[in-house]
């Protein structure tokens, strides 16, 4: 079965992340896949074995996701946007998919309405129309307008067989975050969590007895480093260690450590997940990914949402988390060094967390449920 998988982040690396899951739990029952990126490259992700397309890429500027960025730092124009769309439905072309998978859209991501249209086109205009899926996590931002959700839902009713939930319905279900109309509904198909195999122990025990301090693999999470730098000058006994991720990461660390703060400021690194399993605390905001990491970990943790740009899908995640041993909430509002050192300490002291009940193997079933309905299709 051949698969393609499209996906552009903007921001953070999280629906790259996920995608690459995806595309190895394929690999791994001998499917072909490609993964066609449409984000900035992010070399701190595990891309081996993955065959990635990387299309011409955007970021948003900020958190304002209607203004898109090209490699050059300006503004997308036309043209550029064109040459993704081209290289986009290449791909579809050339490897004419037995499956296609849209990541987030048409739920989000609708500044790229038109070049993931031209795709789902082109995938019904085969002379074999491929199983369409949209791929979703567990909590998404609500629309802020009813037509929002109704415009997703004629995209799906459309174009989709099916859209795969990445949450355990038993803990998260899609209506907590987005209207669920009956069309929609019956579409919906819930795999459990999307995470990787859990990481166990980092064989050098990197992080260990550290307040682990990390914000994704995009340019985000100033405010939180900047706060957890202050932090650690009030908890001299304990080591801080902050990884600093996004393309910019040199300069920002080379700014932080100009504070004085005692703690220790690294590159984002790829055995991040290793390290968890030793760390005192973690401190993160509350991506999709990182509560994954922190729930397979069992690490102590201190959730700081993202919630600039009028952002609520961390913060409905972390209340999701907020009655589970070891998890503290510090809202973006009431960050302060004084506060950050209260919530860590508490989650210090708070019983181990276990990771029982949780179903981590929405990748392996995404792949079960995209081949059964391939072969209903023949």
């Amino acid at each position: 079965m051949k698969v393609l998988i499209a996906v552009t982040h903007l921001l953070g690396t999280g629906h790259l992340s996920r995608a690459f899951t995806l595309a190895r739990a394929f690999t791994a029952v001998g499917h072909q896949v490609q993964v066609a990126s449409g984000g900035f490259p992010a070399p701190q992700l595990n891309s081996d074995e993955i065959d990635l397309i990387q299309l011409p890429p955007l970021r948003s500027d900020g958190v304002d996701f209607t203004k898109l960025l090209a490699e050059n730092g300006t503004l997308a124009d036309d043209t550029y946007l064109a040459s993704r769309q081209d290289a986009l439905c290449s791909a579809l072309q050339n490897l004419q998919p037995d499956v296609l998978i849209t990541e987030l859209y048409p739920f989000g991501r609708r500044s790229l309405r038109k070049e993931f249209l031209a795709l789902l086109e082109a995938a019904h205009g085969l002379p074999k129309r491929p199983v369409i899926l949209s791929s979703i996590r567990d909590i998404l931002a609500p629309p802020s307008k009813p037509e929002k959700a109704d415009k997703a839902d004629r995209v799906i009713g459309q174009y989709y067989d099916a859209v795969l939930v990445h949450s355990d319905p038993a803990a998260t279900r899609l209506e907590a975050s987005w209207p669920v109309s009956d069309m929609l509904g019956a579409k919906l198909r819930y795999t459990g969590y999307v995470a990787p195999p859990a990481a166990g122990p980092h064989p050098q025990q990197a992080g260990r007895g550290e307040v682990l301090v990390s914000a994704g693999g995009g340019s985000v999470g100033t405010p939180l480093y900047e706060t957890a730098l202050e932090a650690a000058k009030l908890m001299p006994g304990t080591p801080w260690r902050l990884l600093v991720g996004g393309t910019d990461a040199a300069d920002r660390i080379k700014a932080f450590s100009e504070t004085g703060s005692p703690a220790l400021l690294e590159p984002a690194r790829k055995d991040f997940r290793q390290m968890l399993s030793h760390a005192a605390v973690s401190v993160s905001m509350c991506g999709y990914n990182t509560a994954l990491d922190l729930l397979q970990a069992g690490s102590p943790a201190v959730l700081v949402p993202f919630d600039a740009g009028n952002e609520t899908e961390q913060g409905l995640r972390a209340a999701s988390l907020a009655p589970l041993d070891g998890f503290e909430i510090v809202k973006t509002a009431d960050l302060s060094p004084a506060a950050l050192c209260a919530a860590v300490n508490s989650a210090l002291r708070a019983p181990r967390r276990v990771a029982g009940g949780f179903r981590f193997d929405g990748a392996a079933r995404s792949v079960e449920i995209a081949a059964e309905l391939a072969g209903e299709r023949g």
